[in-house]
């Protein structure tokens, strides 16, 4: 044991980790999961899928979550950097819409864990970045949902350049604000 640093944030379930790395001149090793550890300190999750994908500076991603289907995940950046951010829906949680942001890179290998419940985006600061995350769900198109990246509602603070705006997919720009989410629902986001 002790091949992680797991470090709880102020968002409940939401956790940090950072590998112990080995390193020399060759090169360096870590254990990027390891069940025995994780379940030790209560993230219990059953994996069931992996996700992999490649973006340029400037893409924002997300702010994605499934409404009966909720997927924990758990994020890491194996090239280049990205500003990783998650924001709680549970609805009955006492940091309901408050969000929490942090940089994942290649180079400092941290790990950013997403329990179910949770909007999840990241935008890419390097020249490109690949994004791998591990997931206790499979993907269900028709019950993806979305929150636009800038809803004042949430207020997110994303490291972009003054007077820039990120390059979204044409999913991601179609994306209402929470309040209007609820509103066409006519109900609260229970994830």
């Amino acid at each position: 044991m002790g091949f992680f640093r797991f470090r709880a944030l102020k968002i409940p379930g939401l956790f940090l980790i950072e590998p112990e790395v080995y390193g020399d001149r060759r090169g360096f090793f870590f254990e990027a999961y390891n069940y025995r550890e994780f379940k030790a300190i209560g993230l219990d999750a059953p994996f069931v899928q992996d996700n992999h994908s490649r973006s340029k500076k400037g893409v924002l991603r997300g702010l994605h979550f499934q409404v009966k289907h909720p997927q924990g995940k758990l994020v890491r950046a194996v090239a280049g950097e990205i500003f990783d951010v998650a924001v709680d829906l549970r609805v009955d949680s006492p940091t309901y819409k408050r969000w929490y942001g942090v940089v994942l890179s290649s180079e400092n290998k941290r790990q950013l864990y997403i329990p179910e419940g949770f909007a999840h985006g990241f935008f890419v600061l390097s020249g490109e970045a690949e994004v791998i995350y591990k997931c206790t769900e499979y993907y269900y198109p028709e019950d993806e949902e979305g929150i636009i990246w800038n809803d004042p509602e949430i207020g997110i603070k994303w490291p972009l350049p003054a007077g820039e705006t990120p390059i979204l997919s044409e999913k991601d720009r179609g994306f209402k604000s929470l309040a209007a989410i609820k509103g066409l629902t006519g109900r609260e986001i229970t994830t």
